[in-house]
């Protein structure tokens, strides 16, 4: 029985860890509709569900080979086979660290919300598993379809957090959260029927597959002209489509004005989830669909899209820079380092890519902490504004500690994680882009003007503030949370090849795919296509030895 139970879990991995969530909350549901369970039931059978999902990760980071080519684990069944629509999942080093993000965060914002939340407890529990089910199908997907369920499935659980417990401007940020990343979705939908028409078009049947299975064809084995043919066909219309949808789920400049309403008007779990996983969901869907299958005009759409990430990064630290609410500050420093994401993104080597997605994590991290550490100082003082601290070093030392350090990591020190993600994606970044580059490194500069700025005002000078001298520092369960987020900040700072290793081989085959499929990498990199065969036998020449 037990050999039959590890088989079964070994086989369908990938579906336990991204349903877990949901069956245990609609499980909750109906013994609460029978038995009237109380919250406290509530309360720590979603804990040990995101724990017990916590634990999959592991199992699963346990089993993923980093040598081997493609996805691993595939999982599929016959949905609505007519239509070319299946159950796919699948994961390759890039999904397997957003994966492990997210299957760690859920489980610490649980914990670090485990007392701000008091109204609807149970309808915040739904919600929140609900969202991780969402996030991670996202990332496994490998189905155009079902990933696009996964991807509406998310906005409903956050639509719901932040409309209900938000804050007093709510309606109004979960309206603009959600008409904005309505009108991305529908966007995207229309480009994902384009690509199941062409698909029945050259090989006569409609597919949203997005890999080939079985000897079959899918999108992404499709040819999709850049020039020629109908409009709605050519690669130009169907990146801008799919590219707007990420962008605004990024967010990026100029599509970034829904997240710091969403930010202060969203419950501490709510922003560190938003921040945390769900931005990332827009840099993984150029990772996955936007650059692999559209890369000729991904490279004419570039100088464009470099230029955004580059006007966010500088606008978000200048905008941050001039806040007085602390919260507000941090949501403005994420349209800045995710326009830093971006232009790893675009470099389209393999420093800036590898940087780019090592930073989504780094970033989850540490911004991820800052919301819950602001979440902790709001829940004691119920203000947020810089004016009403100072001093709290001396009355909240423990305290003081984890946010120095998460401030640290989210302005790169050395020796912390967000130091080897922007590194390389400075390093590689420069390569391509030089002048983009320099201009974004004055970002670098801003972030830690403005965040050290911030953690002066509020920690140091004289405690005068009467309402301060009695704030209570943090508690064992605030303690364990802030263990939790800084441990991972020192990991990936000391020991990033942990991290680098899984998504090395996933890297180096979406830039050859992008190659095979027709960009000109050589030329946007600056190198002499003849040069490729000796740089890529140099390269494998390297990684045998």
């Amino acid at each position: 029985m037990a050999t039959s139970l590890d088989t079964l879990l070994a086989d369908h991995l990938l579906s336990a860890i991204v349903f877990l969530p949901l069956a245990t909350v609609l499980l909750l549901a109906l013994a609460d509709g029978l038995f009237r369970l109380p919250e406290t039931i509530w309360r720590y059978t979603a804990l040990a569900s995101s724990l017990v999902g916590l634990l999959l990760a592991l199992a699963l980071w346990q089993r993923f080979d980093p040598a081997s080519s493609g996805m691993q684990l595939v999982e599929r069944a016959e949905w609505i086979p007519s239509w070319g629509i299946h159950y796919s999942l699948g994961i390759d080093g890039i999904a397997l660290l957003l994966v492990a993000l997210t299957s760690f965060l859920l489980p610490v914002v649980l914990l670090a919300s485990w007392t701000d939340i008091h109204a609807r407890v149970k309808s915040y529990l739904f919600f929140m598993l609900a969202l991780q089910t969402g996030m991670l199908g996202a990332f496994l997907a490998l189905n155009l379809f079902l990933f696009y369920v996964f991807w509406e499935l998310m906005l409903i659980p956050m639509y719901f957090v932040i409309g209900i417990w938000g804050g007093p401007r709510r309606i109004y940020a979960t309206l603009k959260f959600f008409i904005y990343t309505m009108v991305g979705s529908l966007l995207m939908l229309v480009g994902i029927l384009v690509l199941a028409w062409l698909h029945q078009s050259q090989f006569g049947s409609p597919s949203f597959e997005y890999y080939g299975a079985n000897g079959g064809t899918g999108i992404l084995d499709l040819s999709i002209p850049n020039a020629g043919g109908p409009w709605w066909q050519r690669q130009g219309f169907l990146f801008g489509v799919f590219a707007l949808a990420f962008a605004i789920k990024v967010p990026m400049f100029p599509f970034h004005t829904w997240l710091p309403d969403a930010h202060v008007e969203a419950p501490t779990p709510g922003s560190a989830v938003l921040a945390g996983v769900l931005l990332k969901l827009g840099t993984f869907g150029f990772v996955r669909y936007a650059l692999p299958l559209f890369p000729q005009a991904a490279l004419d759409f570039a100088p464009w899209i470099v230029g955004l990430a580059v006007i966010g990064i500088v606008y978000g630290a200048l905008v941050a820079w001039v806040q007085s609410d602390l919260k507000k500050l941090v949501a403005y420093s994420s349209v800045s380092h995710m326009g830093f994401i971006v232009l790893g993104l675009f470099a389209l080597n393999p420093q800036g890519v590898s940087g780019a997605v090592l930073q989504m994590v780094s970033h989850g991290v540490s911004t991820g902490a800052l919301f819950i550490l602001v979440g902790m100082i709001y829940e004691r003082r119920h203000v947020r504004e810089l004016d009403a601290f100072g001093g709290l070093a001396q009355a909240m030392p423990v305290f003081a500690a984890f946010f120095a350090i998460a401030t640290f990591s989210s302005v790169g020190l050395p020796g912390l994680n967000g130091f080897v993600g922007e590194f390389l994606i400075l390093l590689g970044a420069f390569q391509t882009l030089p002048g983009a580059t320099v201009i974004a490194t004055s970002g670098v500069i801003l972030s830690a003007v403005y965040m050290l700025w911030a953690m002066r005002r509020v920690f140091f000078g004289p405690l005068a503030n009467e309402a301060n001298k009695t704030l209570v520092d943090l508690g064992l369960r605030e303690k364990l949370v802030a263990v939790a987020l800084v441990i991972p900040m020192i990991w990936i700072g000391v020991h990033p090849s942990t991290f680098t290793n899984p998504m090395d081989r996933a890297v180096t085959e979406l830039l050859e795919t992008m190659t095979r499929r027709g960009a000109d990498l050589a030329a946007w990199q600056g190198r002499d296509a003849a040069d490729e065969p000796r740089l890529a036998a140099e390269a494998e020449l390297e990684t045998s030895r």
